[in-house]
């Protein structure tokens, strides 16, 4: 599958949760499925807490989504699930799908470490802790050398603590929208075997 939208909006602070749908599309609906794609992320990213989407689409000929849609908290994720506007937007596409939906709500980094197949084994915690550390070193690295531009024509920023939080802001929206699920899906036939 291929990463091709992620879409991010203000946080609410919290741990996180993540709630994870698999969609398999007909093939003829596919047009219909990508314009519906588009008014439901509108619709959750009017809801508190609302964090972000990523949606995982198939590859050329595929017919499987994932859509991963962040909040700040359990609570923020069950009102959207639980949501009319959400069974409504569902009962619009319902016919264009092969089978129901799935749903897994996920907690935290658990998202990335889940098994991709139901016979896929949980990856143990050393190989999580490898492959988050193999990801953040590297940004803890480059990234302060990245801002260092900024810095300079702006000392304010500089400051500590400010400059701080802007590095490990930009890291962790580094890490969860762009390079994880990437890293992930790069390593995945030795993280779960």
């Amino acid at each position: 599958m291929t990463e091709l939208h992620s879409a991010a909006s203000s946080s609410s602070g919290g741990d996180g949760v993540t709630i994870r749908i698999h969609h398999r599309v007909r093939p003829e609906a596919k047009d219909r499925y990508e314009a519906w794609l588009r008014r439901i992320i509108e619709v959750a990213s009017r809801y508190a807490g609302h964090q972000g989407v990523h949606i995982l689409r198939p590859p050329e000929g595929g017919q499987d989504y994932e859509i991963a849609v962040r909040f700040a908290s359990e609570a923020q994720a069950e009102r959207w699930r639980v949501s009319d506007d959400r069974r409504e937007l569902l009962d619009d596409i319902r016919d264009a799908l092969q089978q129901e939906e799935a749903v897994e709500i996920l907690s935290g980094i658990d998202y990335w470490f889940t098994p991709p197949t139901a016979t896929s084994k949980q990856p143990v915690r050393w190989k999580q802790w490898l492959v988050t550390t193999a990801v953040i070193w590297p940004l803890t690295i480059l990234v302060p050398l990245l801002w260092q531009p900024v810095f300079s024509v702006f000392p304010l920023l500089d400051t500590w603590g400010l400059r701080h939080g802007i590095v490990a802001a930009t890291v962790v929206a580094l890490v969860v929208y762009l390079v994880m699920p990437r890293v992930v899906r790069l390593v995945a036939h030795w993280m779960f075997d």
